[in-house]
Order: C-alpha cells, then sequence, then structure tokens
C-alpha cells in the first residue's frame, strides 16, 4: 500500500500486514495467494485513472483476481457535479469499465470509514466463501461416480428391424416375444446391434 491514510482494521477479527500486491490496494491472502483484492479510489483518483487510460489497466489486473471490486469514496451523484471534465464521460467510462469488466464491481461509498467498512466485508465474505468451496470440492472428490446407466430397453420397432437383418422370424405387430428380446439384447451386448 502506498496510501496516505490507509484503511485500518484494528477493531477487526483481521491480522494484517503491508505488503505490495499483484492487484487492488487490499487483499486477501491465503497461502501466499491472492484470492480476493479491492482497489480503493477517491473520486478524484477514479476520474484521473479513468481519462487516463490507467483504470482499465487495473481493471484488468482485478479481474484476474477470483475476487475484486473498486470502491470508490464518495457518492455516485458526485460524478455529475464535476467541472473539470464532462460528468457524462466519466459516468460513460464507469457503466464500459462495468460492461466490460463485470466480475470487478466499481461501488461508491460515501465516505471514508464507510468504504472501509465496505472493504473489510467484501474481504471477510471472501473469504468465507472460499472456505466453503474448499468444503464443496473435498466432498465432491469424496464422492463415488455412478455407475453407467443401463441401455435403453429396446423399442419393438428396433428389435423388428434386427430381427429382420438377423434372419429371426418376428411378426410385424404386437408383442416381441421373450425368447426374440434375449436374443437381440445379447446381439446388442456382443455390439452386433
Amino acid at each position: 500500500m502506498r496510501e496516505r491514510y490507509p484503511f485500518t482494521f484494528a477493531d477487526r477479527q483481521a491480522t494484517t500486514r503491508r505488503e505490495p500486491l499483484k492487484a487492488g490496494d487490499y487483499g486477501l491472502l491465503v497461502e501466499g495467494l491472492l484470492q480476493a483484492t479491492v482497489e480503493r479510489k477517491s473520486l478524484a483518483d477514479l476520474v484521473t485513472s479513468l481519462t487516463t487510460g490507467t483504470l482499465k489497466f487495473q481493471l484488468t489486473e482485478l479481474a484476474a483476481v477470483p475476487r475484486a471490486a473498486v470502491v470508490v469514496e464518495e457518492r455516485y451523484s458526485q460524478v455529475f457535479k464535476l467541472d473539470r471534465v464532462r460528468p457524462s464521460v466519466v459516468a460513460d467510462g464507469i457503466a464500459e469499465c462495468q460492461i466490460r469488466f463485470p466480475t470487478v464491481p466499481i461501488v461508491f461509498c460515501e465516505t471514508h470509514k464507510l468504504a472501509q467498512e465496505w472493504t473489510y466485508r467484501f474481504l471477510a465474505a471472501a473469504r468465507v466463501g472460499l472456505a466453503e468451496e474448499v468444503v464443496g470440492d473435498l466432498a465432491l472428490r469424496g464422492l463415488e461416480a455412478a455407475p453407467p446407466l443401463a441401455p435403453a430397453r429396446p423399442t419393438p420397432a428396433a428389435v423388428r428391424r434386427w430381427a429382420k437383418r438377423a434372419d429371426v422370424v418376428v411378426s410385424d405387430r404386437g408383442r416381441i416375444p421373450g425368447a426374440v428380446m434375449e436374443q437381440y439384447l445379447e446381439a446388442r451386448a456382443r455390439g452386433e446391434v
């Protein structure tokens, strides 16, 4: 983190340490792998990164992480009060980013404190979700493969076609005799049907 006023989670059930992340400003590391991350932005930083094109590079990096988001320390309504850049350019840019990177939400939080709270809860939910996935994967690995399904019961028409080719006498109508059905099933088992 290279932030002037970083989020602090001292009052939370979290162990934190400062180190560079491959994407985002705050992350959830599990066994050395970045499993979730949050990129923190002020509105001014969002506008600058959006208009210079760096936001798309950041979103590309964020999208490579299983769970990622951008949190903006401002209300969305403030986008429409910008005076150094046209508000519609910024609003359109945000919408385009959400379409191009649908797995990375851009969340507007009203204040620094709310953005910090949202970030903590996002990373905590990611931790729980990851634990649930691990348990689910272990449960799936423990399941035995289902036995192969028995072949479908043959239709009378299929048996009659086979009987005709195999020179087995069977009537054109009515029920297929059990002996003929057995012969058909044996031929099918040998791969002759």
